[in-house]
């Protein structure tokens, strides 16, 4: 008797309340119903699974089955089903309370969980906490911040948020393959962010690859960029900062390439660092150009298609969509107008530099 007390003190006197179920037929009211809420949100808190708690209420419900006083009494079967429907149907708002209750629990604890990885990605990728403690709290994400990471950031069509498919499949596929250690994928500003050890191969690869895979909705990432490996938690935000600084260089020289290395691109903001410099090299060189047959746009898209194909006339013909004699006749219109020839190795090179300029200031839509 003092065990059945014991366990029925512990379940939060259901047997108290099947009993008197049992008795009146009537179903559970709304504060036992909200105890019952309350002890599965309880139950979940401590670590307990959900299929463990229904199993031990429904366990309850047989050892008391017999001894229920509605069902012991009953004075025939008719009576007999009438109450053991009654008992059935306050078990079964019990079992769907209990649910609730340990789910309620559940979703706190993944929006809590949420909030914190959020604030985390923020000051990984921010620099905004103290970089000892933020070393501390990375272990509780996979990420060891002692050695060398890289940051890949991949933009698409659309933003990427944590639900997104595309994100969603990038992490299973990571995570598959290098599990849950010293790689972390994150949506931040609309874009999906890679942080992970190392540089070049292994996991930041395979984010680029599966990134850029278009699901079948027709989502994937169009670019993703790279940066480069440092150490520590503040070579973290370096390194993502080389990476949204790789995409911005690519979309302000229209760049084709799908990947993008910091480490390959080391020599634009070089060139780009004193803008003032840059547009008298645009106006000093390309400046000229505004006087051939229709403007000089014509003629800079010349320079920026031969550059871009090595200067293999057929393959810049074609992107420029016009015949290799036409393609001829502007670059000698070029050398003829500007006075640097493209087939001389160090002229090419001041014709070029000049022409990044002008797309990166926009020349000659815009006035320098």
């Amino acid at each position: 008797m003092e065990r059945g007390a014991a366990e029925s003190e512990d379940l939060g006197g259901y047997a108290d309340l099947l009993g008197e179920i049992s008795r009146t037929g009537r179903l559970p009211r709304r504060d036992e119903l909200d105890a019952l809420r309350d002890l599965g949100e309880r139950a979940a808190e401590e670590g307990r699974g959900l299929r463990e708690l229904i199993g031990r209420y429904l366990g309850e419900t047989r050892r008391l089955w017999g001894s229920l006083p509605g069902v012991a009494r009953a004075a025939g079967p008719g009576e007999r089903a009438r109450t053991g429907d009654a008992v059935l149907a306050a078990v079964e708002a019990a079992v769907a309370a209990l649910g609730e209750g340990h789910e309620r629990a559940q979703r706190l604890a993944v929006r809590q969980e949420e909030a914190a990885r959020r604030e985390f990605v923020d000051d990984l990728l921010y620099g905004r906490s103290d970089l000892g403690r933020l070393a501390e709290r990375a272990e509780r994400f996979g990420l060891r911040l002692a050695g060398e990471h890289a940051v890949a950031v991949a933009e698409g069509p659309e933003r990427f948020d944590d639900l997104h498919p595309v994100a969603r499949r990038v992490e299973r596929e990571l995570l598959t393959r290098f599990g849950d250690r010293d790689v972390l994928i994150a949506t931040k500003g609309g874009r999906l962010v890679c942080v992970a050890q190392g540089g070049r191969g292994g996991a930041l690869d395979l984010f680029a690859q599966h990134a850029r895979t278009t699901d079948p909705g027709g989502r994937g990432a169009h670019r993703v960029a790279v940066g480069r490996p440092h150490a520590g938690a503040g070579g973290v935000v370096t390194s993502y900062e080389e990476a949204l600084s790789a995409l911005e260089l690519a979309a302000q020289l229209e760049l084709a390439d799908p990947v993008l290395y910091a480490a390959d691109l080391l020599v634009f903001p070089v060139l780009l660092r004193d803008r003032a410099a840059m547009a008298d090299l645009v106006h000093s060189v390309l400046g000229p150009l505004t006087e051939g047959r229709g403007g000089a746009r014509p003629l800079l898209e010349t320079i920026w298609a031969c550059a871009a194909t090595a200067y293999v006339n057929a393959e810049a013909a074609r992107r420029l969509q016009v015949s290799v004699r036409t393609l001829s006749y502007r670059l000698a219109r070029i050398k003829e107008l500007t006075g640097y020839d493209p087939a001389d190795g160090l002229q090419r090179y001041t014709l070029e530099t000049a022409a990044m300029g002008a797309r990166v200031l926009g020349w000659p839509d815009r006035p320098l």
